[in-house]
């Protein structure tokens, strides 16, 4: 029988998928900065929410409300930050984030500065808050503490140009990075193919990452796919295994879209 764990809201049910094999879902949230959105994600079958403070304007303080909830609620809360500043990732995990989705990530130098500011000393740099959400805010033992949130946070990189994909494997060697994350669609607008995700010189590009991946021990991961379930089936194939379900607003417009079809084709 299995240990309960000794910190149950340091759960990290997104890495637990990961390292039982499977294939880890997130949903974005951009647009709908409530509450709610954690609990939507668990009932949809999540295993991440990531909310994403790069294309957004959602503040700080709403971040933290959402990642506590999706703690309490068994869906990882990973927070895209919005530039490779530490100050971002120390403050959002102090507030409740289990993870970070570092952006535009191009090089180990900018690989290792995203851990130093992701994990303790002896892993990395992080600044001690001293009391967290995600132990309740009780009081505990610092090293085991700080030992059981280097475990448990979840670090993602994204790599979004053609130059980094071509340093993935310096990328994918760096410690306790965990999961290195294309970013089509700013990959695609780099390479000079705007939205043309399905082009073999970006198909390339996954392939080239997910092999740099399954050479070190991380994980490959697809964003801006979603939208064509055939290239996430293709990716998925390469060995890809986080993807991101899409980004909040754009699934509420397409389930409207699609239920005032429905209504339209009504005869009256």
């Amino acid at each position: 029988m299995s240990q309960p764990h000794p910190y149950p809201l340091l759960r990290n049910h997104l890495a637990e998928t990961l390292a039982a094999g499977g294939l880890a879902v997130a949903l974005i949230v951009q647009k709908m900065a409530m509450v709610d959105m954690a609990l939507a994600a668990k009932t949809c079958g999540c295993d991440a929410i990531s909310v994403d403070l790069e294309h957004s304007v959602i503040s700080e303080s709403a971040a933290s409300q959402l990642c506590i909830t999706a703690l309490h609620t068994g869906v990882t809360p990973l927070v895209r930050v919005p530039s490779l500043d530490g100050h971002y990732a120390n403050r959002l995990l102090d507030a409740g984030a289990l993870g970070v989705i570092a952006p535009h990530v191009g090089s180990a130098e900018e690989a290792r500065a995203v851990v130093a500011a992701c994990k303790f000393a002896p892993l990395g740099e992080r600044s001690a808050a001293g009391n967290w959400p995600h132990v309740n805010y009780r009081p505990g033992e610092a090293r085991a503490l700080r030992e059981a949130f280097n475990a448990a946070t979840t670090v993602v990189v994204m790599l979004e140009s053609p130059e980094a994909v071509a340093r993935a494997d310096e990328i994918a060697a760096v410690p306790s990075v965990d999961i290195l994350h294309i970013g089509t669609v700013d990959l695609c607008d780099a390479l000079g193919r705007p939205a043309d995700y399905g082009h073999p010189e970006v198909m390339a590009c996954h392939e080239r990452v997910i092999r740099a991946c399954q050479r070190h021990g991380k994980v490959a991961g697809a964003g801006g796919l979603a939208h064509t379930p055939a290239l996430v089936q293709q990716v998925v194939a390469m060995g890809a295994r986080f993807v991101t379900a899409g980004v909040d607003w754009d699934l509420m417009m397409a389930g409207v879209r699609q239920r005032v079809g429905s209504l339209r084709a009504l005869t009256v």
